[in-house]
C-alpha cells in the first residue's frame, strides 16, 4: 500500500496541482506549488547525498511519507509554511527579484 501512496503523494497529486495552479488566476496555488518543488526537490538532494546514512534508519521511508503529505495536503499548506519560514529569509540575501 506504501508503494502506491508514494508516488502519488509525493508526485501524481502535486504534478496535477501544479497544472491545476498554473491554470488558475490565484497567485496563492502557484507559490504553493511552487515552494512544494522547491522543497520537494531539496528534501531528495538531502536523501541522495546521505542515502548511506538513512538506509540505517527504519522508520526513515514512512517519516519521508508524512512529511510530504504535510507539505501537499491543502489544510496544512506546510510547503508555503516552510518557505516563507526558512527558506525565503536565506533566498533573499542572494537573489533579488527582477521588475518587470
Amino acid at each position: 500500500m506504501f508503494h502506491f501512496c508514494r508516488p502519488v503523494l509525493m508526485l501524481l497529486y502535486p504534478l496535477y496541482a501544479s497544472v491545476v495552479a498554473i491554470e488558475s488566476t490565484s497567485k496563492v496555488d502557484d507559490e504553493q506549488w511552487l515552494a512544494y518543488w522547491i522543497i520537494y526537490s531539496f528534501l531528495t538532494l538531502v536523501e541522495i547525498v546521505l542515502a548511506s546514512l538513512l538506509e540505517w534508519i527504519p522508520i526513515w521511508y514512512n517519516a519521508k511519507l508524512f512529511l510530504v503529505a504535510w507539505l501537499v495536503l491543502p489544510q496544512f499548506k506546510g510547503a508555503a509554511f516552510l518557505y516563507e519560514k526558512f527558506v525565503r529569509p536565506h533566498v533573499r540575501k542572494y537573489i533579488t527579484p527582477k521588475k518587470v
